[in-house]
């Protein structure tokens, strides 16, 4: 845990490993667990990827034709991330938002991922009321939300249990919701590490 604000700590990352490495949380691809949701089909066209980082999952799922947003507290994260949009000839929008405070959109998402933020928020003691009261208003009736998240049995004194992610999406503003088992993956330097953890899905209620 560090004093810095957030967005200094995570530009602080982002930056000093851009050459000699990269955040343990970047493996240069989507997390496992969430290559296998967009194998089996993601509800859209519109789809917003909240706590992008450098946009490995926003632009996997540009592949698949969907109309993504990508969103990231960090400016030296998306900075990278439309550099790898461009470099790809792929079309993400990348914006620089606190997720705690993100514009509510006229139109809603079809599907919101999240990919390691709910438990960062947790972990660093932010504001994750807020964000858990965004999402209802972000999410169309019908959508899909998924949240992957490390498990506390991973160490280090956080992370969030299934328990606790079950809790953060009540009904009957969410209904069908699923948490299961999984791992995580987290690469420091050259070596991968494989970290207990769960992921959520869950049904944005057709009810207002």
């Amino acid at each position: 845990m560090t004093d810095e604000p957030d967005v200094v700590h995570y530009d602080r990352l982002y930056r000093d490993t851009s050459d000699t490495g990269r955040p343990p949380w970047e493996i240069g691809g989507p997390q496992p667990a969430l290559a296998a949701v967009l194998d089996t089909g993601v509800r859209g066209p519109r789809v917003l990827d909240v706590g992008c980082g450098t946009g490995e999952l926003a632009l996997a799922l540009a592949r698949l034709g969907h109309d993504v947003t990508g969103v990231d507290l960090s400016p030296v994260a998306i900075a990278l991330a439309r550099a790898k949009a461009a470099a790809t000839g792929l079309t993400v929008r990348f914006e620089v938002h606190d997720a705690t405070r993100l514009p509510v959109p006229p139109t809603p998402y079809d599907s919101v991922f999240d990919s390691g933020l709910l438990h960062t928020l947790d972990r660093r003691g932010a504001a994750v009321g807020d964000y858990l009261a965004l999402l209802p208003r972000l999410t169309a009736p019908g959508g899909t939300v998924c949240v992957l998240a490390v498990s506390p049995e991973a160490g280090g004194g956080w992370g969030l249990d299934a328990d606790a992610l079950r809790s953060a999406f009540p009904e009957p503003t969410w209904t069908d919701t699923l948490v299961e088992p999984i791992t995580v993956l987290a690469r420091v330097d050259t070596e991968d590490l494989h970290l207990p953890g769960h992921l959520l899905r869950t049904t944005r209620s057709l009810i207002s």
